[in-house]
């Protein structure tokens, strides 16, 4: 089949290599020539494991190319997957700017039968409204070409989204008409051989489902993070609660772990857009409007434990973190949690000296305008941030921080103090090494070598 994909960045560069890879022919359209050049010279421009290769392989076997013109592929495609960008405006809304323009540019120069598919998440009717633009463009052209609009947004997590687009647990499709159903039922019959994955819907109803999926994983996140701060303060283990609360096969162990916050781009900006198309729909959002508060709360969290542990004035402190990048196995550092919290320590004076495998580039840029970044510097692996430090934070939980040499660590550091903010340490086994270790709900005291 032939498919244009519109949109470069996480969602469109893993649905061009997925849907190349199960043999079909992909143009992916992006309006940045300079991304383009990257793209044709076999430049990924984001980390996302596995996917360098998927690309690069199927560029060279001729089914993927890329373009700036979505006027080229219209002369070849009649699948038109929109996957541009909808960041969030001053009031929390998603600017729908970039949809709405490529769907002007798609009215403006399709000649046959076409079906335009949402990747994008988009508000409830953002459908309806592709529909009106394109057959207003088609109007202007004074030509009458039938198309369908369909709703198909991704499930994908960055750090794993090519193997959740090659392996999907669901495939939402939310469309009106038959043939639009029986055409995306062909492209994801790979995807689907185990069994059908297909569900759908109306466009509204997908809409609405991509926003209630995100707004419920954060929602775990948040209560449990709420849960961990009662932990701090009753002298319980938050580690032994998640454990026993998942045991419950009504709720599970996913998104269960509580941290020093969410970010990325897609939880805070999808609460945000909830957010506000209730107070356009005048509704009540308290559920949501708490998910947002806690977790902005949980992003000062370390910066909270280390103010306790050394008082407010941390002109003459040094602290090494460990991890930039929202999560892991990714190097997108936006509303990632490592921002609040090296913005606070420099904010009270404090060095910072930072290491992340893959992130640092980003967040450099992330960080260049903030005043006080002259205290900020980055360190070439994790090991160098420490020396003579006050204090080790684990901000993101990369493989290569899990079992870390603690010999190490104590000996480069001035103290032995550990903020684990992903609770991916032992206290007990960190306390026996002759460690101060303060974790997220990890109980009332922190955890001190007696010796």
């Amino acid at each position: 089949m032939k498919v244009t994909i519109v949109g470069a960045g996480y969602v469109g560069l893993v649905g061009a290599a997925g849907f190349s890879e199960m043999g079909n022919n992909v143009i992916c359209v992006e309006s940045d020539a300079a991304k383009v050049r990257m793209l044709e010279s076999g430049i990924v421009p984001i980390h996302e494991p596995g996917l360098d290769a998927m690309l690069q392989s199927n560029a060279r076997a001729g089914r993927l190319r890329f373009t700036n013109s979505v006027a080229e592929a219209a002369h070849e495609c009649e699948l038109f997957f929109i996957a541009v960008g909808t960041p969030p405006l001053p009031n929390g809304s998603p600017d729908m700017s970039y949809v709405e323009g490529v769907a002007s540019e798609i009215g403006r120069t399709i000649n046959r039968y076409s079906c335009v598919i949402t990747k994008s998440t988009v508000p409830v009717g953002t459908a309806d409204r592709i529909r009106t633009i394109v057959q207003a463009e088609l109007v202007k052209r004074g030509l009458t070409i039938e198309f369908d609009v369909v709703s198909n947004p991704e499930v994908l997590k960055e750090g794993a989204a090519v193997k959740d687009f090659m392996n999907p647990e669901r495939i939402i499709l939310g469309c009106e008409s038959d043939r639009a159903e029986t055409i995306l039922r062909r492209l994801y019959a790979p995807f689907s051989r185990n069994h059908d994955r297909i569900l759908r819907m109306r466009p509204r109803e997908a809409e609405m489902t991509k926003y209630a999926s995100n707004a419920l994983l954060a929602a775990k996140i948040s209560f449990m993070n709420e849960i961990a701060e009662f932990c701090d303060q009753l002298d319980v283990d938050v580690e032994k609660v998640r454990a026993g609360v998942g045991a419950d096969s009504r709720i599970g162990y996913s998104f269960l772990y509580a941290g020093c916050g969410y970010g990325g781009s897609c939880f805070p900006k999808d609460i945000k857009a909830l957010i506000h198309t209730a107070k356009k729909i005048k509704t009540d959002a308290g559920i949501l409007e708490a998910i947002e508060h806690r977790n902005e709360r949980q992003k000062r969290r370390l910066y909270d434990k280390i103010v306790a542990r050394f008082g407010d004035d941390l002109k003459a402190r040094t602290f090494a973190v460990w991890g930039l990048s929202f999560k892991p196995d990714t190097d997108d550092v936006r509303e990632a949690s490592s921002l609040t919290t090296i913005q606070l320590l420099l904010g009270a004076g404090a060095k910072v000296r930072a290491y992340d495998p893959i992130a640092t580039d980003n967040f450099r840029k992330l960080i260049a305008h903030d005043p006080e970044s002259r205290q900020l510097s980055f360190a070439a692996d994790q090991y160098e941030t420490l020396e003579g430090a006050d204090a080790l934070l684990l901000v993101t939980e990369w493989k290569q921080f899990r079992h870390p040499d603690f010999d190490v660590i104590k000996r480069k550091l001035r103290r032995p103090v550990v903020f684990d903010g992903r609770n991916q340490y032992d206290p007990a086994e960190l306390v026996a090494l002759g460690f101060e270790y303060y974790g997220i709900g990890r109980g009332a005291r922190p955890a001190r070598s007696q010796v």
